[in-house]
This record gives structure tokens, C-alpha cells and sequence, in this order.
């Protein structure tokens, strides 16, 4: 019982630091750099919320209640990285990480449910005849946010270490590390067995 508790954690945390599937870090990156250490409840209210749409397009595909296309949602996911690093490109500097729930926080828990539906499949097969899918979720899902707390608190390391040590300004910081990503993301989505 321990055993598949560690086990489905630890299948968690993989699931967000592999290295040949790093869309995961790259949206976290996105979502988090705008931030700082004493930000942290915000972030890990955006995070978490990734992490619930996450799990749920995870619980609705283990129990057939949606089905989609990989290769659209293979499509969607650079998208969703687009679209945080375009906005940070354009609100660095602005304070508008700062506003009240808004389209940042329905944007990370709608970007969670693409994520995970990306999952989905891989995920399926893992389930397999187990019986008790939803408990398997919920330990994918903590190692998941496990995963997702560390590579916040690098990100937000490394932001503090770049801009106390070496400087940066905050906007600079957003601007460049956005921008960067955004390098990153565009082959990903010209690759897409989509647009094929």
C-alpha cells in the first residue's frame, strides 16, 4: 500500500521533470517569473489551480467522460505557453500580476485542464484495470504539485539571485526569460502533428 502510494508520487513528480517532455516547466516558468519570494501564496494559488484543472481533465479521462483528439490538444498546450509568455512580454513591469482573481487565475486552472488532457492517454494506460482510479489520481496529483513547488521555488530563486546579485531589473527579468520561452514554444507548435 505504501509501496504504490510512493510509487504513483513518484510517477507524479517525473510526470513534470522530465526533461523530454519540458512544456510542463516551461508554463510553470511563464506563470511564475513575474513573481517574487514574498508573492508566494499567489503563486501557489496559480500553481494549485493549475494542478485541479490538471487533475480533472485526468479524473474525466479515466472514467470515458471525454475523449479528444491528441493531436489538437498537442496543438493547444505550446498555445497556452504562447499566450502567459506574450502576456508577460506585454504586462512586465505593469504590476498587472497583481490584480485580483482574474484571467491569470481562470487562465491557469483552463490551461491545467489542457495539460492534463495531454496526459490523458499515457495516463489511461497506466490506470489499466485498476480498481481504484480515483486514489491513484490523487497521489499522481501531490507528486504533480510536488514537482510543480520545486521548480517554483528555482524559478523564483533564480529571479531573486539574477535580480538582487546581478541587478536585472524585474521587467528585464520577465521580458527576457518570456521571450526566451517564446523561442521555445514556437517550433514546438510549427512541429504539431496538427497543422501536418
Amino acid at each position: 500500500m505504501l509501496d504504490d502510494f510512493i510509487l504513483n508520487v513518484e510517477y507524479g513528480v517525473k510526470h513534470v521533470l522530465d526533461i523530454n517532455a519540458y512544456d510542463h516547466v516551461l508554463f510553470l516558468m511563464v506563470l511564475t517569473i513575474p513573481y517574487v519570494f514574498k508573492d508566494w501564496k499567489r503563486v501557489l494559488l496559480l500553481v494549485s489551480l493549475f494542478t485541479l484543472g490538471h487533475t480533472l481533465s485526468l479524473v474525466l479521462a479515466a472514467y470515458n467522460v471525454v475523449i479528444v483528439n491528441g493531436g489538437l490538444v498537442e496543438f493547444l498546450i505550446p498555445i497556452t505557453i504562447l499566450i502567459v509568455a506574450i502576456y508577460n512580454v506585454f504586462t512586465a513591469g505593469k504590476g498587472a500580476q497583481k490584480e485580483r482573481v482574474g484571467i491569470l487565475f481562470l487562465s491557469a486552472l483552463f490551461f491545467g485542464l489542457i495539460h492534463g488532457l495531454g496526459f490523458a492517454r499515457e495516463f489511461h494506460m497506466l490506470l489499466g484495470e485498476s480498481k481504484n482510479k480515483l486514489v491513484l489520481l490523487l497521489e499522481f496529483a501531490l507528486g504533480i504539485e510536488i514537482a510543480q513547488i520545486i521548480i517554483v521555488f528555482v524559478v523564483l530563486f533564480i529571479g531573486y539571485l539574477v535580480q538582487t546579485i546581478f541587478r536585472f531589473s524585474k521587467r528585464d527579468w520577465v521580458m527576457v526569460i518570456s521571450s526566451i520561452v517564446i523561442g521555445l514554444v514556437i517550433p514546438m507548435l510549427l512541429n504539431s502533428d496538427f497543422l501536418s
